[in-house]
């Protein structure tokens, strides 16, 4: 694989840049200073360069840029050149092309687009972002882990649970999953359990038959049929009635279902995948949840890792959002504030992944300069939970304290506290009544 130097004077640039390359190159090395680029070039081989238009000298005009790709070319005239240059720039770029640059990249890049650009100025296979590497972005051990374990589990049909807070990105392995598996051709049907009132989940996951209740004026098919030949994802498992698991347990046992106001039994071949933020083991012990279903379920488990514990990856995540909503929002935000940076990792983020993004979102959108501070993403009235304030590292105590503080901070709401936890109300009132808050 390739070896490529970035050279910008932006190190919040270079940070992102070398955070998302080193996943799709064997060797990333950035640079400041574009005065080291002939000491680098004669003590160092390079596949390419990707060199910025302009630096601190000459904020607009690209001359240094030009003056850098002449002297790269002096030096090295086989070298493969592809400039960053901003939205204003492009008539220089396209100037640079003429005078030797293989390309240009548009600040803020578009990660597919960057990768296609080197891929071809490199002459190699462009290989597509897929939704592991797209959505499940990290370097940390806890997601390399489970992601290994996913890999080795996708190709059978096993039953999934997935386990893990709210926003960790269970349902971004489930879709994985089935990406990864022998059935990625087929559909990948979602139902959360959560957002369904209980009245109807029967008639959602296996359909009803015309006149079955009241307002059941058409047949319609449920999660099941929808799924059929594909992959159906059970979000917030935990949350079945018992006479639902009765039935979810019968259909995995027979691989039938049986619509609402009908008697006949429809084949079924699926792979199930469910999830939830549950403790679930607990629900059993308690005869919440029916231990043969459990074991139906989880033929194998995976664990998604809470964002406070993937050291390293709140930067890379946030970069990657930034990127998203530069470009959604037409915005050339260049990174983040050092003093932020500091503060993102100690940050407790109970909304886990979610709770990030719709942060940098919101940060996008508000910030006045070219980077996002303190104000933009946490706002000036906002009280962070960060690890050096926890009063105890014991989990349950923890979750606790965490919620106490947001119910606190919320005034007793209960939707804008569970809101804020990543929690569901009903979630967010067990948690309650458990802790006696």
């Amino acid at each position: 694989m390739a070896h490529i130097l970035i050279i910008d004077d932006d190190v919040d640039i270079l940070s992102a840049a070398k955070l998302f390359l080193k996943r799709h190159f064997s060797e990333i090395t950035i640079e400041k200073k574009p005065e080291k680029i002939p000491f680098l070039l004669n003590n160092y081989c390079y596949d390419l360069i990707l060199l910025d238009m302009n630096f601190t000298q000459d904020l607009s005009s690209g001359m240094e840029g030009f003056h850098w790709l002449d002297r790269i070319l002096d030096l090295k005239p086989e070298a493969k050149v592809v400039l960053f240059t901003a939205y204003g720039d492009v008539e220089m770029a396209v100037k640079s092309i003429k005078l030797g640059a293989k390309d240009f990249v548009l600040k803020p890049w578009n990660n597919q687009k960057l990768l296609d650009s080197l891929h071809a100025v490199l002459d190699e296979p462009v290989p597509k972002i897929n939704e592991i590497e797209h959505e499940l972005i990290g370097e940390s051990v806890v997601l390399r882990e489970a992601m290994k374990l996913m890999l080795r589990v996708a190709k059978t049909d096993a039953n999934i649970l997935i386990l893990g807070e709210n926003g960790t990105g269970k349902d971004l392995m489930a879709k994985a999953i089935h990406k990864n598996s022998t059935r990625s051709k087929g559909p990948f049907i979602r139902a959360d359990i959560a957002s369904l009132p209980e009245t109807l989940v029967e008639s959602e996951l296996f359909g009803h038959e015309k006149g079955a209740f009241t307002d059941a004026k058409t047949t319609r098919i449920g999660k099941f049929e929808e799924a059929d030949r594909g992959t159906l994802f059970l979000d917030e498992v935990g949350n079945l009635s018992l006479t639902t698991q009765r039935k979810l347990l019968n259909t995995l046992q027979n691989r039938t279902i049986v619509k609402l106001g009908q008697n006949k039994e429809t084949k079924l071949d699926i792979r199930l995948i469910c999830a939830t933020n549950e403790v679930i083991s607990e629900k059993v012990a308690s005869n919440e949840f029916r231990e043969d279903l459990f074991y139906r379920i989880n033929t194998v488990t995976i664990e998604m890792p809470p964002l406070r514990n993937r050291k390293g990856d709140i930067e890379l995540l946030a970069s990657h959002f930034l990127n998203i909503y530069n470009k959604k929002y037409n915005r050339k935000i260049a990174g983040f504030s050092a003093n932020l940076k500091q503060k993102m990792e100690l940050y407790a983020w109970p909304g886990n992944v979610r709770e990030l993004q719709h942060a940098v979102e919101r940060a996008v959108i508000l910030c006045q300069n070219n980077l996002l501070e303190m104000a933009d993403l946490f706002g000036s009235e906002r009280e962070m939970s960060s690890s050096p304030k926890l009063k105890s590292y014991d989990l349950e105590e923890v979750e606790r304290q965490l919620i106490s503080e947001v119910m606190q901070r919320q005034r007793g709401n209960i939707s804008e506290a569970a809101k804020e936890l990543g929690l569901s109300r009903a979630a967010l009132y067990r948690r309650i009544e458990k802790y006696g808050l």
